[in-house]
């Protein structure tokens, strides 16, 4: 009987440890180390150097960083890519008007001549990793100050790169990983001809917009296509009609196998930035100033936008691609705060700090070599706070949230032109303005919208940020010329400048004077700004280095605290892998979410003329009609979305989903609602990743839009 008992408990335990998610991002050239044997054992068929080799063609040579801030998949031979719609929405955006509005109508080009270039995109293969930690901490010695620190890390880290990239067109970066206890080098190839192939309606690409956003059950067609195109010997090259596709070394299989619960699914993407080794000092930031701050300030912004853009077909074009950058982290903010708080975060982050310091105490080396380590990030935090709320406040009420005062970078440029005297360097900068500056800015700005929020903005700085950080124009010009009233100094201003509109500025360009540019309001706003901004950054900057050093020491603490523990490294942008399974969870009490959802469901939140939640009628024939091809479930449905226990972030966006066959399943999009706090601390009962199903992609294409010709360029495996 004790034996069967024992056996039950190990079944049982091994069933409910494969339930939670496998917390970690991980490094590629450490998977045959410490992940392979987990992996294989959940259902992975292939070998680590399937996923990450330097000799062979590998999983890692399909993904790409796609743009600054995105993952993408190569999908075919000819370097057809897909990656998010949202990822792909300032292209989409860009490319849109009136008269042609691919937000609302989509786009597909039915050959490569219609294939839209994108200037300034550019997708970046990962080469290799290498660690290289002994050769940058190799001149660090005991006793050294940060400055000093710092300053032979930084000479080291160029020294590498340089060598890494010597004789080729590759990039190189080494990055610190444990808060500066490692290092690992980067080589990169970077691709800058990158065309937009095709997006689905915002309808169908975005559905639920801001309603759904972080919220399951999902059911967004979240992707875009896009090509990659080199030069014609098949090397990195800007655009031109000679480049060809793109002959990728691999590219992802795509299959259209019906998924089940508990199958193995693995990530690959580049995540952004957590901060899983944050203390509680740092988590109390985040709730009393990083995320109440960025709530109320974008919140304000947001809602002046909105109603714009919901008046005017050409202001919602203009401003789509600007909201939904910035409702994004807006909403992250709000779920992660309620998160933290909900799930007693801090709480839990000074159950370890107490561990800690029982560790340390215990032991008169230890004590010496990290004692310090929490008392510098305590004080350095709460010092600067005064600081982090300030610089806040000036990047989202200003830097952000008017749009206009960016302008003064050209005036600051145009003005340094004219009083060196040189007349070509002057008309030459002008030209280049006149001819660039409707499309880098104006083509996108509606300077009444702009006008509104920059009243806002100007209201609410001086509403919520202490006097001693107030830029010296709200004294000196508003509450001496217009008697403290912002409405009419920004009327002024927006009045008066000459870079308020793009006819006036070309005219000034014309005949251009330094007087009246250097009096210019916007110039002079900015200017007031940016003496503030100057004066706050220098007072947090005296806290870097007693936070830098203090939690370098509290992460080498940690590893050295429980060596039993393999701790992963944060996420910095570096291609990184997570594992786990397809699943669902119960978000609460009583409720279970299915693992995946149907186009049933989209017909269920469908509301006509609404803007998060219309639908295109032909998606509603197509439904109705069941026309479902051989993308549909062999349940019968056509699936959208489903979710994984996979460990992601912000920047995994577009990354694909593979099956252990290393074929490609869907697109990572987004993570869900009641594990916001994720990022912070991995919640693993809770933490999923929101996918959208590629066969609900295959058949957005093929059936819905018919682009059949880009499924065929793919590999299906049916």
């Amino acid at each position: 009987m004790k034996r069967l008992i024992t056996v039950l408990l190990l079944v049982i335990t091994g069933f409910f440890s494969r339930m939670h998610a496998d917390e970690g991002m991980w490094l590629l050239p450490l998977i045959e180390k410490l992940n392979i044997g987990k992996m294989t054992e959940l259902g992975l068929k292939l070998t680590a150097e399937d996923i990450y080799s330097i000799n062979k063609a590998s999983l890692k040579d399909a993904i790409v960083i796609f743009g600054g801030g995105c993952t993408g998949e190569i999908v075919s031979a000819q370097g057809l890519l897909l990656t998010n719609h949202h990822c792909g929405y300032g292209q989409i955006q860009n490319h849109s008007s009136v008269e042609h509005d691919y937000l609302k109508d989509g786009f597909w080009a039915m050959t490569k001549e219609e294939e839209l270039p994108n200037p300034g995109l550019s997708v970046t293969f990962l080469i290799r990793v290498e660690d290289v930690t002994a050769q940058v901490l190799a001149a660090v010695k005991d006793g050294m100050s940060e400055n000093d620190r710092n300053t032979a890390i930084n000479e080291a880290r160029m020294a590498i790169q340089r060598k890494a990239t010597e004789g080729t067109w590759y990039s190189a970066t080494v990055s610190s990983f444990y808060n500066g206890n490692q290092f690992y080098l980067f080589v990169y190839e970077r691709y800058n001809d990158v065309r937009l192939v095709g997006a689905p309606p915002s309808s169908i690409g975005k559905f639920g917009f801001d309603t759904d956003n972080w919220e399951w059950p999902r059911h967004t067609g979240d992707f875009s296509v896009f090509r990659v195109y080199t030069g014609p010997d098949g090397k990195p090259a800007p655009y031109s009609k000679d480049n060809i596709p793109l002959k990728p070394k691999h590219y992802l299989p795509v299959s259209i196998k019906d998924l089940n619960k508990g199958d193995f699914a693995m990530i690959l993407g580049y995540p952004g930035r957590t901060m899983r080794y944050y203390t509680s000092y740092e988590v109390d930031e985040l709730l009393k100033i990083t995320h109440p701050n960025r709530i109320k300030i974008r919140g304000i912004r947001q809602d002046i936008l909105m109603a714009d853009m919901q008046a005017d077909p050409k202001i919602n074009i203009q401003y789509a691609s600007k909201y939904s950058n910035s409702s994004n982290y807006w909403k992250y903010s709000i779920g992660q705060k309620a998160g933290l708080e909900r799930l007693n975060v801090k709480a839990k982050k000074e159950e370890t700090e107490n561990q800690f310091n029982k560790w340390v105490n215990a032991d008169a080396g230890r004590k010496e070599k990290y004692g310090e380590a929490l008392s510098l990030i305590k004080n350095a935090t709460e010092k600067r706070a005064e600081y982090a709320n300030a610089q806040q406040y000036i990047s989202e009420c200003f830097s952000q949230g008017c749009e206009i005062l960016q302008l003064s970078q050209i005036a600051s440029a145009l003005i340094t032109a004219m009083k060196s005297g040189d007349q070509k360097r002057l008309s030459d900068l002008s030209d280049n303005i006149k001819k660039n500056i409707a499309e880098s800015f104006y083509k996108d700005y509606n300077a009444p919208t702009d006008k509104k929020a920059v009243k806002a903005m100007m209201k609410l700085y001086r509403d919520d940020v202490p006097s001693k950080f107030h830029p010296d124009f709200y004294v000196n010009i508003v509450d001496k010329k217009f008697k403290g009233d912002i409405d009419k100094f920004v009327d002024d201003m927006f009045a008066r400048s000459v870079l308020s509109d793009q006819a006036k500025l070309i005219a000034f360009l014309d005949k251009p004077n330094q007087k009246i540019l250097e009096n210019d309001p916007v110039y002079l706003t900015s200017n007031s700004i940016s003496k503030i901004s100057t004066e706050v950054s220098n007072n947090l900057r005296q806290y870097d280095q007693d936070l830098t050093r203090g939690r370098r020491l509290w992460m080498a603490a940690l590893m050295e605290m429980t060596p039993d523990k393999t701790q992963y490294p944060d996420a910095n942008s570096t291609m990184r892998l997570t594992y786990g399974q397809v699943l669902d969870y119960d978000p609460r009490d009583g409720v279970t979410y299915k693992y995946y959802t149907t186009l049933k469901g989209v017909m269920e939140k469908y509301k006509p003329g609404d803007y998060e939640f219309d639908v295109p009628q032909k998606q509603i024939d197509l439904y109705n009609r069941k026309v479902y091809g051989r993308y549909a479930s062999p349940k019968g449905f056509l699936p959208v979305c489903f979710t994984t226990n996979n460990d992601i972030t912000g920047g995994n966006s577009g990354s694909p989903v593979i099956n252990g066959n290393g074929e490609l399943i869907g697109l990572a999009f987004d993570g869900n609602w009641e594990a916001m706090s994720g990022d912070v601390a991995f919640e693993p009962d809770l933490q999923r990743t929101i996918v959208v199903d590629i066969r609900y992609v295959l058949w957005v294409m093929d059936i819905y839009a018919g682009a059949r010709h880009l499924v065929d360029e793919m590999t299906v495996v049916m």
